[in-house]
This record gives C-alpha cells, sequence and structure tokens, in this order.
C-alpha cells in the first residue's frame, strides 16, 4: 500500500493540471514534411539507430512542445535546432500529428553486452565450467535490472522518493495527451537512458516544472538501465 503512495500523489496533481490547446495538424502534409527527418528518426518514426529515439506513436502535444523547444532554444541540440528553425507553428503541428499517427515497431529484449562476455576469460584462464557459470551470472543480473525496472516503473522507490513513473507516462507507457507527457512504450533503452542521465545531470533544462530532473537526480545508474529496459519492450 505504502508504495503506492507516490503514484496517488502525483496522479492527483495532474487531475488539477490543465489541458494544453492543440491546434489541428494535417497526417498528410506532414508525411511530405518530415522528409528530412527520415535518416534520422526513420521513414514512419522507427529510427534503427539506438541513440535516435523512435516518434511512432508518440502523443502530439509532447512532440510539439518538443520541436518548439529546440526552436526557442530552451532545449539545446545543435542538429535538431538547425531542422526546425525554419518550421512554421504549422509545420510542427503536421508534423506532429504524422507520427504520432504511425505505430511504434517491437524491441526485442535487451542482451548481456557482447563485450562484457568477451572481456569474462580475456586471458584464457577460466575452465570451460567457469566461464560458462560467468556467463550466467550476467545473464541473471540482466534479468534482476528487468525486474527492477518493471518495480520502479509500476511503484516507485518509496525509500529514494522516487515517483512511479506510471503515474504520468501511464500503465501500458502511453504517456499522457493532455499533459503532453510522453508515450515511452517501444523506446529505444539506449536512447532512455541517455535521456534519463541528461535530466540527472541537468545536462537537459527544457522542463520548466523540474519533474524529471527531481525525480532522474535521485535514481541510481543501475534503476536508470533498469527503467529503460523494461520500457524498451512495454507494448
Amino acid at each position: 500500500m505504502k508504495k503506492c503512495l507516490i503514484t496517488l500523489a502525483v496522479s492527483f496533481a495532474l487531475l488539477n493540471m490543465p489541458g494544453l490547446v492543440q491546434a489541428s495538424g494535417d497526417i498528410n502534409a506532414g508525411q511530405a514534411k518530415s522528409s528530412s527527418c527520415i535518416s534520422c528518426h526513420g521513414e514512419k518514426g522507427n529510427s534503427m539507430m539506438p541513440l535516435f529515439p523512435k516518434l511512432a506513436a508518440q502523443n502530439t502535444g509532447y512532440l510539439v512542445k518538443q520541436m518548439q523547444s529546440f526552436k526557442d532554444g530552451s532545449r539545446v541540440d545543435a542538429t535538431m535546432s538547425a531542422m526546425v528553425s525554419g518550421l512554421s507553428e504549422q509545420d510542427i503541428q503536421d508534423i506532429a500529428a504524422f507520427y504520432a499517427a504511425q505505430t511504434v515497431t517491437v524491441n526485442a529484449a535487451p542482451q548481456v553486452n557482447p563485450d562484457d562476455l568477451d572481456d569474462i576469460d580475456d586471458n584464457q584462464q577460466l575452465t570451460a565450467a567457469e566461464k560458462k557459470a560467468a556467463k550466467k551470472a550476467l545473464q541473471d543480473e540482466q534479468g534482476a535490472l528487468m525486474a527492477m525496472g518493471y518495480d520502479v516503473y509500476r511503484n516507485g522507490d518509496l525509500d529514494n522518493e522516487i515517483s512511479a513513473c506510471i503515474a504520468c507516462h501511464g500503465p501500458e507507457g502511453e504517456g499522457n495527451e493532455p499533459a503532453s507527457f510522453p508515450a515511452l512504450k517501444g523506446q529505444h533503452a539506449d536512447y532512455l537512458i541517455k535521456t534519463l542521465t541528461d535530466f540527472k545531470t541537468d545536462a537537459r533544462s527544457n522542463n520548466p516544472d523540474n519533474m524529471m530532473h527531481m525525480i532522474a537526480k535521485k535514481m541510481t545508474e543501475d534503476e536508470i538501465k533498469a527503467i529503460s529496459y523494461h520500457v524498451s519492450v512495454m507494448q
């Protein structure tokens, strides 16, 4: 019961949060206008590169907010700032509408880093049985991280005052359109790890309420990795 307190507190706060009124975007126009986005974000918003975010099925309000932030400089990225600098407000609405209408692809379950497996026996001193046991330990660690991610996403971490992700991002990672909270399901784990780390270190600063900064600062590196792994395979 106590694990739900933070979730409930955030949820009650959201009930009093006014929704953002967005202009209507044109999906077909957005598809044409998004042609320059394909090289990084994929033809229909499903990036093939793990450090570039998937945009497919993302909430319109969130996409609009991020493009506006890149344009006005409150979120800093040289490439994205240049890409959106010439966009009108209608262009932004159209592009957001197009990506929101797409379907996000399903990710494979995160695997143990192959480099970690290769480093187990650099000096060729382990027996086959010892090497097998070391590999299993790494795989067990991966499983423990996935379980931790599930727990923190749904219940938060009361001891460290970390809110449950479910309160803002939904039980299925679908986000909250009226509040412009992003959908997370199916996002690349590597991108999520980078994003949470950027919030933790203040490298990302376009959140006026500082909500994600406050949460991420209290998260350990393992919790960041665990939540990112879990979210990446949500459907």
